[in-house]
């Protein structure tokens, strides 16, 4: 496995890659033995010989989509035209990088009575399914509803999976809504347009004092913590992430 280097610092190697979504990329990774972490954290990855560098560097922070319960490290990534990106897209398998976490407080909350509302927008899915894959795997009966904008089915990391997970968790909802579904080469009968508080009130009757949780884009996450607030929902039941860099 993974050799620690210092407390939080490891050598992990790449096991798989995969296009899960048009342009984006899960990299899964070899988890160190002892490697704890809650759903939504992340981890920063380091290139350790990049065959080029570019003024960003070769540091990523990335958040952890895999759960907890799952035998690799998952993380996944739109593919922009960044040194960084073009490396890890083209490193050998078996190459090792370094990660040193995990990071991050937007963890789920440890009241199951309360419900968890999931509010993502493209791959800030990516903790979101740490915390429902999570969820499914360890019959928990915390109340979710998870809500996914993106602009079409396409462009959705991991949607098939986190609609079907409805299957295995009699207390988990998904809502994927698409804001350019006419582009689409696929069929979508869910929901269309942005995440508003009409399509919110129209699923969250009848759930109770929710925490949301709200990652995506900065543009997205400032409007909806807005939409909250208008909506009279307490700052302190408000979670945040922005997730730049698309």
């Amino acid at each position: 496995m993974g050799e620690a280097m210092n407390d939080q610092e490891y050598s992990i190697r790449l096991i798989e890659r995969q296009m899960v979504a048009e342009g984006t990329m899960a990299f899964s990774f070899e988890k160190p033995a002892g490697f704890v972490f809650a759903p939504g954290q992340f981890v920063d990855l380091t290139l350790t010989e990049p065959s080029e560098t570019d003024a960003a560097g070769n540091t990523r922070a990335f958040s952890i989509a895999s759960a907890p319960q799952e035998p690799t490290l998952m993380v996944a990534t739109r593919l922009r035209d960044t040194a960084f990106k073009r490396e890890l897209q083209r490193m050998p398998i078996g190459s090792s990088v370094r990660m040193e976490g995990p990071f991050g407080k937007l963890v789920l909350h440890t009241d199951q009575a309360r419900p968890a509302v999931f509010l993502a927008g493209g791959i800030g899915i990516t903790p979101f399914r740490s915390m429902v894959v999570g969820a499914a795997l360890q019959r928990s009966p915390h109340p979710m509803v998870l809500f996914y904008s993106n602009r079409r089915p396409e462009d959705a990391p991991f949607l098939d999976e986190l609609q079907a997970l409805q299957e295995n968790n009699p207390h988990y909802r998904f809502v994927g809504t698409m804001t350019e579904p006419a582009k689409s080469s696929r069929s979508w009968t869910g929901e269309t347009g942005y995440l508003n508080a009409a399509l919110l009130s129209k699923y969250l009757a009848g759930i109770e004092k929710p925490i949301y949780y709200v990652v995506g884009p900065p543009g997205m996450v400032v409007a909806l913590r807005t939409m909250l607030k208008d909506a009279g929902i307490d700052d302190h039941d408000i979670r945040t992430e922005k997730f730049a860099g698309y």
